[in-house]
């Protein structure tokens, strides 16, 4: 067979792949606004800090003590969650929407990056879904044992599950997930419906942290 036809046949072949690949690549990107619920993620800020010390100025080293702090409102699917959402070319946050966060999420990296990786898939525009952040956050009660810890508390998992459920009537333990790492609490973990009531959420839940003891550091 001639040359010129081998290199013909090879061209054709890798047209189609790249037709195929892109066609895959479009039908499994995720569409803003196509989710099944919310998970609502309240950081530990003590042990945040404990990792960060003052490099991160407002949380951490800044003349207010924070407790627990949003994380962020993450869509999700029952298995599985969006992220980075193709919303178009925008230009980056306007500086008052940031900072008129930083009572609830002290970091304004962290609002920028909720918002690309998460807020993007909400269907929402950026007012719009900082709006409901807070009006999530404000859905959630803390326990009081856990508003102003002056000192060390060991607890467990169940413990920490246990005071949020009595706090918040319609909260269930299917509906709510502990982080952590080796020895510490990061993150409490609350499942929410689109309109922001308590539901259960199998897969975080599976997720949640197994440890039987946890520290929580207290807040400065």
């Amino acid at each position: 067979m001639p040359l010129s036809a081998v290199l013909r046949g090879l061209i054709v072949s890798l047209v189609a792949m790249a037709a195929l690949w892109t066609s895959q690549t479009a039908a499994s990107a995720d569409t803003p606004g196509e989710f099944d619920f919310y998970v609502l993620s309240l950081s530990w800020s003590p042990t945040y800090c404990q990792d960060r010390g003052t490099s991160d100025r407002i949380q951490c080293g800044g003349p207010r003590p924070f407790a627990f702090v949003v994380h962020g409102l993450w869509p999700q699917y029952e298995r599985g969650s969006p992220r980075n959402c193709d919303v178009g070319p925008r230009s980056g946050l306007p500086r008052r929407l940031v900072d008129g966060m930083l009572d609830i999420m002290p970091s304004p990296g962290l609002v920028r990056h909720e918002w690309r990786t998460h807020g993007s898939c909400s269907g929402l525009e950026p007012a719009d879904y900082f709006a409901l952040t807070r009006q999530a956050n404000q859905a959630v009660r803390i326990p009081e044992r856990f508003v102003d810890v002056e000192t060390y508390l060991t607890v467990s998992p169940d413990e920490v599950e246990a005071a949020f459920i009595a706090a918040n009537p319609g909260l269930r333990r299917d509906g709510i997930a502990v982080s952590c790492d080796s020895r510490r609490l990061k993150e409490v973990r609350i499942c929410l419906t689109r309109d922001l009531r308590f539901r259960s959420c199998a897969e975080v839940d599976r997720k949640a942290c197994r440890n039987d003891r946890l520290t929580m550091p207290p807040v400065r």
